[in-house]
């Protein structure tokens, strides 16, 4: 997992003109800038999340001159965050990160698959989330809740029957036999064995905070 060494202060002033974005304040945990910026700073949502409150509350003498500086300055905010990507670090990645741990498992969840480019793992997710919610014979593409989750992923209806019909062959519950691999297959049994036999009130909770990504 990333640790505070992989914090700059620097990253004050990219987490302060997130916060600063319309409708200012905490941005949601899994808000798509939230998690563009965690991508590109290499660290947890989690933590970035952590430090937005920090910056609300002004927790620290610094936090208050930063404030003071900035705040009512946008344009200002914008100059210093383009002269902070320039620097040869953000050009750089390998060096930039030297001797910093990084957690790279949330980064590949919202990157598109590799077998599969129109689909993202949070998208799966989505998908385990409301195949708990419907029973087999609505897995189909006419099913409203199905259309729905299709306009807020923009993933087609059928791809999202599809991905069901792999997780019925996943289930336990179901006596399915097991869909030919294809190029979801691996993907889609990786997000059952995370969460297809947990709790499902954690995949709920999860799966609706990941909707603001989606927003």
């Amino acid at each position: 997992m990333a640790t505070k060494k992989g914090w700059k202060d620097e990253y004050w002033l990219m987490l302060m003109y997130l916060y600063l974005k319309k409708p200012a304040g905490v941005k949601p945990l899994y808000s798509r800038h939230l998690i563009d910026l965690a991508m590109e700073l290499h660290l947890p949502p989690k933590y970035l999340y952590r430090k937005m409150f920090q910056l609300r509350r002004l927790s620290t003498p610094r936090l208050e001159r930063l404030w003071n500086t900035y705040y009512d300055k946008p344009q200002k905010i914008a100059k210093g965050i383009t002269m902070l990507r320039q620097m040869n670090g953000f050009n750089n990645a390998e060096e930039f990160y030297e001797g910093v741990e990084i957690n790279e498992s949330f980064v590949n969840d919202f990157k598109p698959l590799h077998t599969a480019p129109d689909i993202k793992p949070v998208a799966l997710v989505l998908i385990l989330d409301l195949y708990f919610r419907l029973t087999p014979n609505t897995m189909v593409k006419e099913t409203p809740e199905i259309q729905e989750l299709s306009e807020l992923t923009k993933v087609s209806a059928e791809r999202i029957v599809q991905v069901m019909n792999i997780y019925q062959c996943c289930d336990p519950y179901l006596v399915r036999e097991q869909q030919p691999n294809d190029e979801l297959s691996e993907a889609c049994q990786r997000i059952w064995q995370q969460w297809g036999n947990d709790n499902p009130e954690d995949l709920a909770a999860y799966a609706n905070q990941l909707k603001d990504y989606f927003k």
